[in-house]
């Protein structure tokens, strides 16, 4: 059963990929969908026995690199983490694989996209159930590689293209931290293997790397890598850009992909590796700063975004800004309770958004929306649904995880306790809310309720889609309702031995049972600035909103925040275009063309006939000269042999060149 779940994805994208043409559209998308479904009731069954039983699988099959010190098995670990996220991934991929069946049934290459679908799950699982780093950054780099082909599906479009280079660029940037990470910890710990690393990490809190008469702390050296790992993956403030640029891919692959799972991988290695992380102050002081910048940055720049994907793709950034800082508080059970219900409903939100763009013609401006509601009324139900539950609306999913993020940082700053820059957290993650509400129902006016702004040939062609489509709405739009009332005690309840061992805590951070003791009014305080944004959407959207335009103050940050403050500009004009400069005036001009050519193929040309040239002069047809080189030979090779390089060698060797030039002479 274990190793059931990780190769059916395999060998669904095996069948979908290489015999589509026989299988057909359906035959492939049906064969691939049901290898999903079946991976998806064995997760269950897998949740059951090791979250309820309280049983923790660990096993090894294969010798994969045996080096020495270095020995490498294929083994997997399914503890309590590993099976939250099986069922998220699983759950998540087998309705994405449903919608897909009705969403690209117009593409003549569906059997590829049910593949590159299944390749993306089955990297996912792999990267989840590894009980060592170097097999889980196998699952990491297939991830990242089904990524770029999910993005350039369509790689006929420039924007695809751009796109999908854009995201594989950016990720090698954190790719190569984790590589970094990984030798660290061989060098550190002679192994590569969870259990073994997380056992000795007490022993190493006083180990010390030399560098530069420097001495670092090998535990902070290795948080600090992994989560330059965390950064590219999870989309973090400085390499948070490829993200949005993302959803040039189809719908299925944003929902998938960019909103439930693989951007989560980062939040994962961090809850993965809480055992070591504890025992780094500024490591987790840094995941504070981070998630708390990220959270209110991707909050602000969602507000001012008018294509129906990006806004959710800036939302999906800032919600994973809450996961990495409530890591950064050490409570890894909050993150991974959050990261289950923003599987849920962020899933929901960009289907449902794949919906919408399906019945107006594959229009994703919602400036040239509206008054959608009476066409998709169930489209519009289930998005208010997933929009209330990313608001932190009372009683939905966001409102149990998100929310006591923000009061265990709220109950942090009011405390004795010197925790650094839980009041950073605690005011960014509360402004993040109120953008967070206002730029959803900002999308719910512009896109079902704000009048018509589709010309005639769309309105006419606009309609609900069908049940293909809708089920797998209804059935995410159940778990954005139910999940955070159902999993609440169990995942982050007081007594609760759910996480086990799987999630390490020191004493000292124990944080969560601060938060109960919080006022009632500071507990409302999220839900006030939620309310406080929705109204002031639904004023400006009903109201005329002509007024702020004649403020300079407003429309400068309006302007400013519309051109995401200017991080890929930056990124261009300090980044990308000196070594653009570098690569063609220096390397390419100077050293491939000009040093390494010259050198090279066009230097033989000239100078292999240069040399016949004189040496042809050598060949006078009279056997004395012939004699006289070959005795010259002959002294010559003598010196080298017997003499060595002494200074009478040295003066020795210029009298034999110059007699030879003087010959030539």
């Amino acid at each position: 059963m274990y190793i059931t779940i990780i190769w059916l994805p395999l060998l669904g994208s095996l069948i979908s990929g290489f015999g589509g043409r026989w299988l057909g559209r359906y035959g492939a998308s049906i064969f691939s969908t049901t290898c999903v479904i079946s991976s998806f009731i064995l997760s269950l069954l897998i949740f059951y026995e090791v979250g309820f039983c309280g049983i923790t699988c660990q096993f090894s099959l294969l010798p994969w690199i045996n080096a020495e010190v270095l020995l490498v098995r294929w083994g997997f670990l399914f503890d309590s983490v590993t099976a939250v996220m099986l069922v998220v991934i699983t759950s998540i991929s087998s309705l994405v694989h449903l919608y897909s069946i009705s969403y690209m049934e117009t593409d003549p290459h569906c059997p590829r996209f049910m593949a590159y679908l299944e390749v993306f799950t089955f990297f996912m699982l792999v990267l989840v159930t590894a009980d060592n780093i170097l097999q889980m950054f196998l699952g990491w780099e297939g991830v990242g590689l089904a990524s770029y082909l999910l993005i350039n599906f369509w790689f006929t479009r420039l924007a695809a293209n751009q796109s999908a280079i854009k995201a594989l660029v950016v990720n090698r940037v954190g790719d190569f931290g984790l590589g970094l990470a990984i030798f660290t910890i061989f060098y550190t710990f002679s192994s590569v293997e969870y259990l073994t690393i997380f056992s000795v990490t007490p022993f190493f809190q006083d180990y010390y790397f030399s560098f530069l008469q420097f001495k670092i702390n090998s535990i902070t050296v290795i948080g600090l890598l992994l989560f330059i790992g965390a950064l590219g993956k999870s989309a973090q403030l400085g390499l948070h850009t490829w993200l949005p640029d993302a959803m040039e891919g189809p719908t299925p692959v944003s929902a998938l992909i960019h909103a439930a799972t693989m951007v989560t991988a980062g939040v994962f290695l961090i809850v993965r590796f809480s055992p070591l992380m504890e025992y780094s102050i500024f490591v987790l002081q840094i995941l504070v700063i981070f998630g708390a910048l990220t959270a209110f940055f991707a909050a602000m720049v969602g507000v001012f975004q008018n294509d129906l994907k990006r806004v959710i793709a800036y939302s999906t950034c800032s919600q994973l800004g809450y996961m990495v800082f409530a890591c950064g508080l050490s409570c890894y059970n909050v993150s991974m309770f959050h990261l289950t219900n923003h599987a849920f409903f962020k899933a929901l939100l960009f289907l449902s958004a794949g919906s919408v763009i399906h019945a107006v013609s594959d229009e994703q401006d919602m400036r040239r929306m509206g008054s959608l509601k009476k066409f998709l009324p169930l489209t519009y139900s289930v998005m208010l649904i997933g929009s209330l539950a990313l608001a932190g609306f009372p009683f939905l999913a966001g409102f149990y995880s998100k929310d006591f993020i923000i009061e265990i940082a709220q109950a942090l700053t009011n405390s004795n306790l010197n925790i650094a820059f839980s009041g950073l957290a605690c005011w960014l993650g509360s402004l993040a809310v109120f953008f967070t509400a206002f730029y959803s129902f900002r999308l719910l006016y512009l896109t079902f309720i704000n009048n018509c702004n589709m010309n005639r040939v769309n309105v006419n062609t606009t309609y609900e889609s069908n049940l293909l489509i809708l089920i797998p709405l209804i059935f995410l739009a159940l778990g954005s309702v139910f999940v955070g009332y159902f999993c609440k005690d169990f995942f982050i309840g007081f007594g609760t031995d759910f996480w086990k061992v799987s999630i390490f805590n020191l004493p000292v951070h124990s944080n969560q049972i601060e938060a109960e003791y919080l006022q009632t009014k500071i507990k409302w305080l999220p839900f006030f600035l939620s309310v406080l944004g929705i109204i002031l959407a639904s004023f400006l959207n009903i109201s005329s909103y002509r007024w702020y335009k004649k403020v300079k103050t407003v429309s400068f940050f309006a302007f400013l925040i519309n051109k995401k403050w200017y991080w890929d500009s930056l990124y261009n004009k300090f980044l990308i275009r000196p070594v653009l400069n570098f690569g063609y005036s220096v390397s390419f001009k100077n050293l491939d063309r000009g040093f390494i050519e010259i050198v090279g193929p066009y230097g033989l040309i000239k100078i292999i006939p240069s040399w016949a040239g004189t040496l042809k002069h050598i060949q006078t047809g009279q056997i004395t000269h012939y004699l006289f080189f070959t005795i010259l030979g002959l002294c010559f090779f003598l010196i080298i042999l017997f003499f060595p390089l002494t200074n009478y060698a040295i003066i020795s060797l210029p009298f034999v060149l110059y007699i030879v030039l003087l010959f030539f002479i």
